[in-house]
């Protein structure tokens, strides 16, 4: 895997709305994927925070990126539970989203999700996520 295919796998696999979150690879290893969401004023609400729903949705994009990474491909997936706690506000800054995944069977994958401010890499948000494997 490479960033240039994570990235690809970006614009093939998304809806047009989680393109515009205008997510990029920033890092990779064997069982997690870290993107970059770019702090947007789209993506901000009432004093520069960024947004939840926005966070949710790249928490998510996250995490199919790094099955991805994990099984070499695109696995059709969808998403069957995501617990989030969001734990400070992000503002003034880009997030780093890291998916990390933690098992994976026949027809179940776990994983992790930690998202940090870019700039002081204090963690604002984490979820725990539950995928079909189609």
């Amino acid at each position: 895997m490479d960033h240039e295919k994570l990235d690809a796998a970006l614009a093939e696999y998304f809806a047009p709305w989680v393109r515009d979150l205008s997510l990029r690879a920033e890092t990779f290893d064997a069982d997690s994927v870290t993107l970059r969401l770019p702090q947007s004023d789209r993506l901000a609400r009432l004093g520069g925070m960024l947004c939840g729903q926005a966070m949710m949705a790249a928490a998510d994009s996250a995490m199919v990126l790094a099955l991805i990474n994990q099984f070499g491909q695109f696995r059709p997936c969808t998403t069957v539970q995501m617990n989030t706690v969001f734990l400070k506000p992000l503002s003034g800054q880009d997030a780093l989203v890291r998916a990390s995944v933690v098992r994976t069977g026949k027809s179940l994958a776990f994983g992790e999700i930690d998202i940090r401010g870019a700039t002081d890499g204090r963690s604002v948000c984490r979820a725990s996520t539950t995928y079909a494997l189609l």
